[in-house]
């Protein structure tokens, strides 16, 4: 299926275009766009006609006109059945009429029906909206006006259900009989350094001092055999700014649009979120002394206390980022380490040290403490990689005075934090990888409550990595049944979700979406901070 834009018959037949122009006006990160379409109907016969016209899902109509054969009218707001009544009224008496809604399928294209074009009757096309502009990752701001106003080219069904940027050409370049006209006024006080096309440009002019404003024009002849792009680049784009814009003096003074408006631009410079990840040497302490062997209460039913800490330990084991560094001491009358030195965390380094959690006894006998930290402190430290360290302990410490004194000594060098676990979520937990991702299978699948193939089934972005869909149902899980113990998984879900940003961005709502559906639950994506 192929969908027609511009102004087509009944039967999706196009009306001749004669020509377009288009006024752009660009006010640091809004575009305000008036396009002008010209058409005449060649037919000997009466058509009714219906503008189509494809936008970004950023876009607001706020004017819509039409001229035919001179008569010009101005489209005006009204409740949904009404205005579907009076336009069929206005058509069954012969009159041309307009009426102008948004399409019931796609969000991204407006129609409009212009009603009764009589044999030679011209129409001109006025449509007005704004429009918030994406940036870019190098900091230019982009406009682009879509090649499917040109009935040269047609949606194909993939881009008609998606995206704009599809097109068909359906009829040669060569053979068509207008051009695009083009004319870009932009505003800014970040300064306007420069800008550039995928289409030629006339030179552009600098109609303020400091470069706040300039203009530029397509050149003369454009056919329109592509997108047009517009990537406009500020001096300061970082800076905040404030436009005021005064009310129409021909509304109520207040009124939304007779009252003045302000717009505040605030696009921070953050840093690379990649180099916070990677960045840090975490070494625990596991209290592995005789008392640690007790259980956590009277009751003979609850757990040791060395396997709520063994618990808590692998919960942060898995949330440790890809890139940094780890070791891991048990201390008692004395101290054994993993590894001679901190190691880089990596899927292997992380699955051998999870083994050796898992055989931890309480088996050293005393609670001394200070002999290990003196060892970690006199090691060398990792360029860019700032020492945090975490003690699991019950608390009967020996010679706790020096130990205190050490610790503050050595306070700038590191990050202290003492911690004691409950029983957790552990064995998901257990099932995460090194970079946060989860696997589909039938261990995952067992904690679900569900079937591998019930799993695969419900997957909505099959074509992806399984462990996007794996990893989605995870977090979620965690969420719905761990809602108590956020404290200890929420460095695990920070990772997994960075995860998920890295390998499904685009796609992360579609799949919560069909995450909340197949496990009957009511996460949002703003409870997973994507």
């Amino acid at each position: 299926m192929e969908q027609q834009c511009g102004l087509i018959t009944g039967d999706m037949e196009p009306v001749p275009l004669k020509n377009i122009s288009v006024n752009l006006c660009i006010n640091d990160f809004v575009a305000g766009v008036s396009a002008t379409l010209n058409y005449e109907n060649e037919e000997e016969v009466p058509v009714e006609a219906i503008f189509v016209f494809p936008m970004d899902e950023d876009s607001a109509v706020y004017s819509f006109e039409a001229l035919v054969d001179g008569k010009k009218i101005v489209a005006e707001l009204q409740e949904k059945m009404q205005a579907q009544r009076n336009y069929e009224d206005a058509l069954s008496q012969g009159h041309q009429a307009y009426l102008l809604e948004e399409d019931d399928y796609s969000r991204d294209v407006f129609s409009c029906n212009i009603g009764n074009l009589l044999p030679g009757a011209k129409v001109g096309v006025t449509l007005r909206y704004v429009q918030e502009l994406p940036l870019d990752t190098d900091g230019a701001l982009r406009y682009v006006l879509p090649a499917i106003l040109n009935p040269r080219y047609q949606l194909s069904e993939q881009s008609a259900n998606s995206s704009l940027n599809m097109k068909t050409p359906i009829v040669p370049l060569e053979a068509l009989p207008y051009t695009l006209s083009m004319v870009a006024t932009i505003t800014s006080q970040h300064g306007i350094e420069r800008v550039h096309s995928n289409c030629s440009l006339g030179p552009i002019q600098y109609l303020a001092d400091g470069k706040t404003s300039a203009q530029v024009s397509l050149a003369e002849g454009h056919k329109f055999d592509r997108d047009v792009e517009l990537l406009i680049y500020y001096s300061e784009v970082h800076s905040p700014s404030v436009a005021v814009e005064m009310g129409m003096q021909d509304m109520k003074p207040d009124s939304l649009m007779g009252s003045p408006s302000a717009m505040v631009s605030f696009y921070p410079d953050l840093p690379e979120v990649e180099g916070s990840r990677a960045c840090g040497e975490f070494i625990f302490l596991m209290d592995r002394s005789g008392s640690m062997g007790s259980r956590l209460s009277h009751h003979n039913d609850s757990q040791l206390r060395i396997e709520a800490a063994k618990e808590t330990l692998l919960l942060l084991l898995k949330s440790l980022p890809m890139g940094c560094y780890f070791n891991i001491y048990g201390f008692g009358s004395s101290y054994e380490k993993f590894f001679p030195e901190s190691v880089k965390y990596t899927q292997e380094t992380m699955e051998e040290a999870v083994k050796r959690v898992k055989d931890l006894k309480a088996d050293l006998g005393g609670t001394e403490i200070l002999t290990p930290l003196l060892n970690i402190y006199k090691g060398p430290s990792i360029p860019e990689h700032p020492l945090q360290l975490f003690v699991f302990t019950d608390g009967e410490v020996d010679d706790t005075f020096s130990v205190i004194k050490e610790v503050k000594l050595n306070s700038k060098k590191h990050r202290y934090e003492e911690s004691f676990g409950e029983n957790a979520i552990l064995h998901l937990i257990s099932l995460q990888k090194a970079n946060g991702s989860w696997e589909l299978d039938e261990e995952l699948t067992e904690i679900l409550g569900t079937s591998l193939e019930d799993i695969k089934a419900a997957n909505p972005a099959k074509d992806q990595d399984p462990s996007v869909w794996a990893t989605v149902l995870a977090v979620l899980w965690l969420h719905a049944n761990g809602k108590d113990l956020k404290c200890e998984w929420e460095l695990l879900e920070r990772k997994a979700v960075a995860w998920l940003h890295d390998h499904a961005d685009s796609s992360n709502p579609m799949l919560v979406q069909a995450a909340n559906s197949f496990l009957k639950l009511s996460v949002t994506p703003d409870d997973l901070v994507f």
